[in-house]
């Protein structure tokens, strides 16, 4: 039962890093819009 407590309290942390990591990401609104261009232009390279 304590193995089952201690794993989920790693993946809630886990997320929580990934998270506040995700959302204090140093990067510009330009850097973040050409992050999120990537897939469509990748489309229209190939057709």
């Amino acid at each position: 039962m304590t193995a089952f407590i201690f794993l989920g309290d790693m993946l809630v942390m886990a997320f929580m890093v990934g998270l506040a990591v995700w959302i204090l990401y140093p990067g510009s609104s330009k850097t973040m819009d050409e992050i999120a261009r990537i897939p469509l232009e990748d489309e229209d390279d190939h057709g």
